[in-house]
């Protein structure tokens, strides 16, 4: 095993970040690290000894195995891929070995840690959830770094709470084991996506359980906690008190048979589950009783001044979004309420209070939590991002539904906790991304999820451009396959491609593949000026996380390109005489370099089709780190007499055939109009006995269609209940309701029942 001299100019096309070989393995793999150790020989020859005296002989193990470690895991960004339960000593000794090149806020330099909201682990994201969190935090990390910030970006699976207890239920497994299932599904599904994550942890954890804790003692120390006794539905039979999703019953307002445990689907109005008539457990279906639970609450009012303080600056100073602006005033419009923090789960972060011992704290106290424990997971030295409010910027991206507890719950409770902590300095919110005319719906098979977008032969950059592209950034924005198609074809294929493709062409055919000298006209100059401007405007919007718009001016440069290739025609001009091939040579040359500057721009963007343009061109790494400095640096890369690489096309079309089939595979059963038919006859309600709800049954029974329509039901329903939670405008929620109310009915048909529920015996009308 044998450094490589630390000058050699290599890099490989599927890095995520261009970095040189560190070591040459016996196999012939090298080793790469996206921290760039091969600038310090030192540690390369701890490393290199360390390996030969058999400190390391688990990866050494993990090397000649199947897995190829160093070159799958460390290549591809290091940290993200040794997380989890897979590789926990391989971890621990890359921790060991690289601890001087974690990252840590630095004096002088702009210090910026970035989150993603935390997926829930037993969701499989789909492509509305991975635009909405990940991918943009991916997209302003990675160019973060081409700024030359020093910049942390972590994330991880939320695995507490009632949802994975229902899951690991239907599973027949241990809550533990669905978070080490699914963690790893959502670990895969990012990396195919190439998120470049420093480090993707979880919530379950010990650092998450101590610091959670911590803070906790701190509010109930500084008095930010209060004590209240709450009455809830305890089900004797499971021996356990029922979270709202684990009980429905009748409407005590409307009668409505299915009501759940916080609210009606039929009438939409907010009820206690104690109010509920006829409660049953959903899991085993018994009568549950009402009993007495002691609970602590966040005192929210009690923190509201200090909290309206610390928004008034953050919100001016920093870049929050629109919606995350106005949904953080409706919170405060009418004052803020005490909040609960724990919950009679068994799944959970306990609570260390003895007279609450039983209890673990409700999933949306802990969470956010998360963000410190996962750091700490990544670093001994997590309070010098967390704890450093004066040299850290933070930036959190979610999507909005996630809004009121990042700008009002959490730092609540790291104000309360005065300890110093870094709060939020930009708020990053999307809007709603749907799919086609609908929503997402794993289990009508609508739409396309994390983890069936690379079955679909469309490579993973060309997935990442088109979210990118429609990212639903002022408003909600729709996923269409027929615009996917456009979008690649005259965009991606006609005019990016089109242009790098045949500035490379020319260099190659009529320059040897060397380029050629330029003498610049005043014409070349109007064109530098104006792509020029174009790289200051896509900076200017990256810097305010307008990442969407930024786009569109990378693909601007292609099509002044473009135009300036057809202008001058220098196919025409290479067979004139002596002035009219250095015309083509100037053209040419121009080209190239603006070829090379949309490689760099595009890097955040498709980092695998950015890499390629390098690759093809043979572009030295120093124009990755000088382009994106300042306000922009159009710098002349490739110098006269520079030989490029071969050149081939980047992209492919998306033939008409090709996507009318994703379109027909991912488009689910989604026809649920009511039938015009007997079946839909809905008949007279038939009486039922007091303090009962007879089943009016019908014909037409279709239990698959029925199936589908429950999941959608159940779906709506937490969409309903989502914008209550963030006190959305009463319009929105009306509009959610009915299309919630029209399923159920849709539903209660495909059940051969009335869309109605019967009337009750004995109840007269006033």
């Amino acid at each position: 095993m044998q450094p490589l001299c630390v000058n050699e100019q290599r890099v490989v096309p599927f890095l995520s970040r261009p970095t040189l070989p560190a070591l040459l393995l016996p196999t012939g793999l090298h080793l790469f690290s996206s921290n760039a150790i091969c600038r310090s020989p030192a540690l390369l020859q701890a490393l290199y000894m360390a390996v030969l005296q058999g400190k390391g002989s688990e990866v050494s193990t993990v090397l000649q195995g199947p897995l190829k470690f160093l070159d799958q895991s460390l290549s591809k960004g290091g940290m993200p891929y040794l997380t989890g339960v897979q590789y926990p000593h391989v971890q621990q000794f890359y921790l060991s070995v690289f601890s001087c090149y974690i990252y840590l806020p630095q004096e002088g330099k702009r210090n910026i840690l970035v989150t993603s909201a935390l997926p829930y682990v037993n969701n499989v994201p789909h492509l509305g959830n991975i635009i909405g969190c990940v991918l943009s935090a991916d997209v302003f990390s990675r160019y973060g770094r081409l700024r030359g910030w020093n910049l942390l970006f972590v994330c991880g699976t939320d695995e507490y709470g009632t949802a994975t207890e229902n899951k690991a239920r239907e599973e027949g497994l241990t809550p533990q084991l669905i978070c080490d299932k699914y963690h790893a599904v959502h670990s895969s599904i990012y990396k195919w996506f190439q998120i470049d994550f420093d480090f993707f942890g979880r919530t379950t954890t010990e650092k998450q359980t101590e610091i959670a804790q911590d803070i906790f003692w701190r509010l109930h120390k500084n008095g930010f906690l209060v004590e209240d006794t709450v009455e809830q539905l305890r089900c004797e039979q499971c021996q356990r008190f029922l979270a709202d999703r684990f009980v429905e019953g009748i409407c005590p307002h409307c009668k409505y048979p299915e009501a759940r445990g916080d609210q009606c689907d039929k009438c939409g109005r907010l009820i206690n589950a104690v109010e509920l008539r006829e409660p049953q457990c959903k899991v085993c279906r018994q009568t549950p009783v009402i009993r007495s639970s002691k609970h602590l609450f966040l005192d929210l009012p009690k923190l509201e001044t200090q909290l309206e303080q610390w928004l008034e600056k953050s919100t001016s100073t920093g870049d929050w979004t629109t919606n995350a602006k106005q949904i953080t005033r409706s919170w405060l419009r009418d004052g803020l309420k005490p909040r609960c923090i724990t919950r009679d789960l068994l799944w959970g972060t306990p609570v260390p209070h003895p007279d609450f011992k039983e209890k673990v704290f409700y999933v949306w106290f802990d969470a956010p939590i998360g963000y410190l424990s996962i750091t700490a997971n990544y670093t001994d030295e997590w309070e010098k991002w967390w704890k450093n409010p004066h040299q850290v910027e933070l930036y959190n991206f979610m999507a909005k539904d996630n809004v009121p507890f990042h700008s009002v719950v959490f730092p609540c409770s790291l104000l309360g906790a005065q300890d110093n902590y870094t709060l939020v300095s930009h708020l990053v919110a999307t809007e709603y991304l749907n799919y086609e005319d609908t929503k997402f719906s794993k289990s009508r098979g609508v739409g396309v999820f994390g983890d069936m977008a690379k079955d679909t032969g469309i490579p993973a950059d060309v997935w990442r451009f088109y979210l990118l592209y429609v990212r639903p950034e002022g408003q909600d924005s729709a996923f269409s396959w027929a615009d996917m198609a456009l979008k690649n074809n005259s965009e991606l294929l006609n005019n990016l491609g089109n242009f790098i493709n045949r500035a490379g062409m020319f260099v190659t055919k009529f320059f040897e593949g060397c380029v050629p000298v330029m003498e610049l006209q005043q014409e070349d100059k109007k064109l530098l000026a104006l792509v020029g401007w174009e790289l200051q405007q896509y900076i200017q919007l990256m810097d305010k996380v307008k990442i969407r718009d930024a786009l569109k001016h990378i693909l601007n440069i292609s099509r002044h390109g473009n135009q300036y290739i057809q202008v001058n025609e220098p196919w025409k001009n290479i067979k004139g005489g002596d002035t009219e091939r250095q015309r083509a040579g100037t053209v040419t040359g121009v080209s190239v370099n603006i070829a090379c500057l949309l490689s760099v721009m595009l890097m955040p963007y498709m980092p695998e089709v950015s890499q390629t343009i390098r690759n093809q061109l043979n572009a030295p790494q120093s124009c990755v780190s000088t382009m994106l400095q300042g306000n922009g640096t159009f710098v002349c890369s490739l110098c006269a007499g520079h030989r490029i690489g071969t050149v081939s096309p980047l992209f492919q079309k998306l033939e008409a055939d090709q996507i009318e089939a994703l379109k027909k595979r991912f488009g689910g059963q989604q026809v649920f109009d009511t039938p015009q038919s007997a079946a839909s006859t809905q008949p007279a309600a038939v009486p039922a006995p007091a303090a009962a709800v007879e089943v009016v049954t019908v014909n037409g029974v279709d239990p698959e269609k029925a199936k589908q329509l429950t999941q959608a039901v159940a779906e709506q329903g937490d969409k309903v209940r989502a914008l209550k939670a963030q006190n959305a405008e009463k319009a929105v929620i009306t509009a959610e309701v009915a299309k919630l109310l029209d399923l159920k009915k849709q539903l209660a048909l495909a059940e051969g029942k009335s869309p109605e529920p019967a009337p009750q015996k004995g109840k007269k009308k006033k």
